[in-house]
């Protein structure tokens, strides 16, 4: 009879990945970020094209992000199915024009307890008022 640990990866739910991705990503955590990709996880943009191709790639990509210190993703709505994590998020960062919040559609798809595949699809950015 086969073990049922909740640490083994491959039982680790595609749900928990994606949370541990999101909490790593707010705070800015780069390693806890990347641990939770696949060495050849990909992150694309919907209908445009490859951002980021591998996991050195994407800690690249993501240091960049990480050096903003307004960044946050507010999580609006999580649709699970199987291996894929739909997340609806509103994400806080600052653009040439200023602190904007924009609006995001990231699909993650979720094998053998890393994220694979990520496809985002991005709204328009409106600008924040400062509190």
């Amino acid at each position: 009879m086969q073990s049922q640990s909740p640490a083994h990866p491959l039982l680790i739910p595609a749900e928990q990945v994606v949370q541990r991705q999101l909490a790593a990503y707010n705070a800015r955590d780069l390693e806890a970020l990347v641990a939770t990709y696949a060495e050849d996880a990909e992150q694309h943009l919907l209908h445009a094209g490859t951002l980021a191709s591998g996991r050195e790639s994407i800690r690249k990509r993501m240091a960049e992000r990480f050096a903003d210190h307004a960044l946050h993703a507010h999580l609006m709505s999580r649709t699970v199915m199987d291996n894929i994590v739909v997340d609806h998020e509103f994400v806080t960062r600052t653009f040439p024009d200023g602190l904007a919040t924009v609006e995001m559609i990231c699909i993650y798809e979720v094998h053998a307890g890393q994220i694979t595949k990520a496809t985002f699809a991005i709204g328009q950015a409106r600008p924040t008022s400062a509190a």
